[in-house]
């Protein structure tokens, strides 16, 4: 009685080629990730801008309505002091984490002295949360606008909120903090960009 010959079963082709492109894709995500982090120091708060070093772009937002304070606008950008500007919601968490920092920066007195200004923008929020929001955790805002639709926001090259903007009193964007600022990085990365605004 003759046996039959056992096939030998060949590897499927398409399970592993099938994986080769996502996996190439990953490395590759991973590998500009890594040389990115490593130009920047690794420090995910300094993401280039295109906007740096070019003026804000133009927009017009209306006030917070009860907030007793005045709407923005990129006119209010070119008013020859240097102005701080902070997209923030009140929907969004790191932006409670940050809001101490943005009162701190309110009382440095190199600030007070050469009229630097703070100023919010309220990205996508319900004017009564943004209201309430504020209320419960300080206005520090010489001026808020209602970004309600989110269009300024593109145009600023939002990443995600929070996002803060160093402006010249010319209204040239000088410097882009992105993420919830902290003490350590309002006194480390924010106030010596902001003095050298002031020289």
């Amino acid at each position: 009685m003759t046996e039959t010959p056992k096939k030998i079963e060949q590897p499927k082709k398409g399970g592993v080629l099938a994986a080769l492109p996502l996996v190439g894709f990953v490395l590759l995500a991973g590998l500009f990730l890594y040389m990115f982090q490593m130009r920047e120091g690794r420090d995910a708060s300094v993401l280039p801008s295109p906007l740096i070093g070019r003026p804000a772009p133009a927009f017009t937002l209306e006030a917070l309505p009860g907030s007793g304070k005045p709407g923005l606008s990129d006119a209010d950008l070119r008013q020859g002091h240097t102005t701080v500007v902070n997209l923030f919601a009140s929907w969004c968490g790191p932006c409670r984490v940050e809001h101490p920092s943005l009162r701190l920066l309110l009382e440095d007195p190199m600030l007070k002295i050469n009229d630097v200004r703070l100023v919010g923008i309220a990205y996508k929020d319900e004017p009564a949360n943004a209201l309430k929001f504020l209320s419960t955790e300080g206005d520090p805002y010489a001026a808020i606008g209602m970004d309600l639709k989110g269009r300024a926001a593109i145009d600023w090259g939002l990443t995600g909120v929070p996002e803060t903007f160093v402006v010249r009193g010319d209204g040239t964007i000088a410097y882009k903090y992105t993420g919830p600022m902290t003490e350590q990085a309002l006194r480390e990365k924010v106030l010596p960009e902001i003095e050298k605004t002031l020289r």
